[in-house]
């Protein structure tokens, strides 16, 4: 057998695993084991059961969908290329469907039935319920044979050599050992990696934490157009710094969202700020006028860590319209319309550790491009691909990253992902801008 293959892997017995935390064994071996049930970790689960893998989901809260819904990030940003050809297919399609199928959206016209016939500026983008959707994301993955485990943190992966042989969770039983042949690290914050050993990159968080705030106007605004999600209004908070940390207090350092300690300074000084902001809307049109609607159940933190992998995507001029041929997806640039990119494969992996995937916000990225990576659609679709990549590594029986990259993309786009963008999509002159500094202009592209 070739041992650096993931079907090496065999449940330790008397090894680390029993005296790791003092957890406990005997725990079924999965195919697969997904850390973190958010909507990358979702589509890995999916994607590997679809082939026919036996696979666990841990989730460390009480609802799938991560950061989309308990986080109140409920927005799939805009999936087309600005011009009204659609880009990100696959599970990011899918989920998209999923998520309106029941509660509210603000999906554009033109976009209900599919891509429109003719050139449109308006994006494929929606809200959706978040609520609603993480119960339907628990729904559809134990429909596929996904097995879930709520309120089920991963403590650590347990470790021979660079090899994972599982990961110790704490749940109500306790510290319990899980053996898996491929383990895939959809934490966001590239939990298992880094207890792996594996080299990961850090990048601070702006000041950002954002609720949905409900009033007597919002209220009866939804009543009178017959649309509830009118009562959640705008966005409320405190930390409001954008992307490109426009006006981050200067008081605040860069949130590191790496140890407990940070993230509790974290949340409390939003929830004090926000609070300072409530009491000054009380001053100024009276307690029981207004509420918090909804609060997000974990951090708004999105940069905090992800893999050093084998590539690392990027986003400027070079790479731009740039074709890859490992690419895993073709997805565009939310912020600026026409841009197009492929994602390596090598964001997901890293050789040298033979069964250890990532997906998310923790596959590989810098710069720019972390935050262009990061969002819902290529979330989606770079889990998918781990998904697929686990199921493929041990059909084939080799590591992670040397799977058969051909099959993988051809898997791929039998599940209608888009790997390589038409070069017919390129506009002419190959446009690339920054916040707006075009270097090379096309009228109406930006």
């Amino acid at each position: 057998m070739n041992d650096t293959s993931p079907n090496a892997a065999e449940t330790p017995e008397g090894t680390e695993a029993d005296v790791v935390c003092h957890a406990r064994g005997g725990a079924r071996e999965f195919d697969v084991i997904v850390a973190g049930g958010g909507l990358a970790g979702c589509a890995a689960a999916l994607q590997a059961a679809r082939r026919g893998k036996s696979v666990l989901l841990l989730e460390k809260s009480n609802a799938l969908g991560g950061l989309a819904t308990i986080g109140l990030i409920n927005l799939f940003v805009p999936m087309c290329n600005g011009l009204g050809k659609q880009i990100c297919f696959g599970m990011a399609d899918e989920f998209l469907r999923d998520s309106i199928a029941l509660g509210y959206d603000t999906l554009p016209p033109e976009w209900r039935d599919g891509e429109p016939a003719a050139p449109t500026h308006a994006r494929l983008v929606t809200r959706f319920s978040p609520w609603i959707y993480a119960m339907q994301l628990g729904e559809k993955l134990s429909a596929e044979g996904v097995e879930i485990l709520f309120d089920c943190a991963v403590a650590q992966p347990v470790m021979d050599g660079s090899r994972v042989r599982g990961v110790v969770t704490l749940g109500k039983e306790g510290l319990r050992f899980r053996p898996a042949r491929i383990v895939v690290d959809a934490t966001g914050d590239a939990d298992i990696l880094r207890a792996a050993g594996t080299p990961v990159r850090t990048r601070g968080n702006y000041h950002t934490w954002l609720t949905y705030l409900a009033t007597l106007e919002s209220c009866a605004r939804a009543a009178e157009e017959g649309r509830i999600g009118a009562v959640y209004g705008s966005h409320f908070g405190a930390g409001t710094v954008n992307l490109y940390g426009d006006e981050q207090p200067a008081d605040v350092p860069l949130w590191s969202g790496l140890t407990a300690e940070n993230v509790s300074a974290y949340l409390l000084r939003n929830h004090r700020e926000t609070l300072g902001k409530l009491r000054a809307l009380a001053a100024e049109r009276g307690r029981g006028t207004f509420d918090i609607a909804q609060i997000p159940m974990m951090p708004q933190l999105r940069t905090t860590a992800c893999l050093d992998g084998d590539a690392v995507f990027r986003y400027g001029e070079d790479t731009v319209y740039r074709h890859e041929p490992d690419s895993i997806c073709a997805i565009n640039d939310f912020e600026h319309r026409c841009h197009l990119f492929e994602v390596p494969y090598g964001t997901i992996c890293r050789r040298g550790w033979p069964n250890l995937l990532t997906a998310g916000r923790s596959a590989s990225a810098d710069g720019f491009g972390w935050d262009v990576l990061r969002v819902i659609p290529p979330a989606i679709l770079t889990g998918q691909a781990a998904g697929e990549a686990a199921a493929l590594a041990l059909d084939e029986n080799r590591a992670v990253s040397d799977v058969t990259v051909g099959t993988l993309q051809r898997r791929l786009e039998e599940d209608r992902v888009m790997v390589h963008f038409p070069d017919s999509y390129i506009p002419e002159g190959r446009p690339f801008s920054f916040r707006g500094a075009t270097h090379q202009s096309a009228p109406g592209h930006f």
